[in-house]
């Protein structure tokens, strides 16, 4: 049984997300701020953290920081109502497996719960493929990405994504076929996920950025034959 550390301020938020995933077969303990939850990480060792960004004494983005500066690679997903773009890539960039933006539905919570910890709990990893397009180079056997023969810093999530796109080389795949595959769960109306890790993803692959073409009204394609492509 998998066990969710909530750290929520607000206790009625906290008591409903505990409801929802016990419901769904979760162990469940709980923390009132960053402090505390840095502290109960160490004592219960959970399998994933749902983090509020807003709460006293030390807030969610420290908290974040702090548990990566102390090599802590717990998964989290981030709970915030600020959905703006720089709220997202700042969270993410700091460390954060995925986002909720409040209020939220706890069936859409509980979803990307599961998806996080299908993709993070230890699990034998597949030989997968090797990809080469001009100077990208993806090893799924070593889960690497080098771009003109230096090592791309991929999140576990970018390669994921960079991998999935290849693999469909030259189709046109729409956000809610990626959230499905990528991410593991249905769309439920927050596809912004997808734009963000595209925007991280392309920004990581310097000259070879342009291989992943925004097919407007559709989603996204992998192309390396493109010359320019479409941001």
């Amino acid at each position: 049984m998998a066990k969710i550390l909530i750290v929520d301020d607000e206790p009625r938020i906290r008591e409903l997300i505990r409801t929802h995933l016990e419901h769904a077969g979760f162990s469940c303990e709980e923390a009132g701020d960053g402090s505390a939850a840095l502290a109960s990480m160490e004592a219960c060792a959970p399998d994933l953290v749902l983090l509020d960004l807003m709460m006293p004494f030390m807030d969610g983005m420290t908290c974040l920081r702090e548990m990566r500066r102390r090599r802590l690679e717990t998964p989290v997903i981030i709970l915030t109502a600020r959905g703006e773009e720089y709220d997202r890539v700042a969270g993410l960039e700091s460390g954060a497996d995925d986002y909720v933006v409040k209020p939220f539905s706890p069936r859409e919570l509980t979803a990307r719960v599961k998806a996080v910890l299908a993709r993070t709990l230890p699990k034998e990893r597949g030989t997968g493929g090797r990809y080469v397009f001009g100077e990208l180079v993806i090893d799924a056997a070593s889960h690497s990405v080098t771009v003109a023969g230096l090592e791309a810093p991929l999140t576990p999530k970018e390669f994921d994504l960079l991998l999935f796109l290849a693999a469909n080389r030259g189709v046109a795949l729409s956000r809610e076929r990626i959230l499905q595959k990528v991410w593991n769960y249905d769309y439920y109306g927050e596809d912004r996920t997808v734009d963000t890790h595209i925007k991280m993803l392309r920004g990581h692959l310097g000259a070879c950025r342009d291989y992943i073409v925004t097919v407007w009204g559709v989603g996204y394609k992998f192309d390396p034959d493109t010359q320019t492509g479409t941001r």
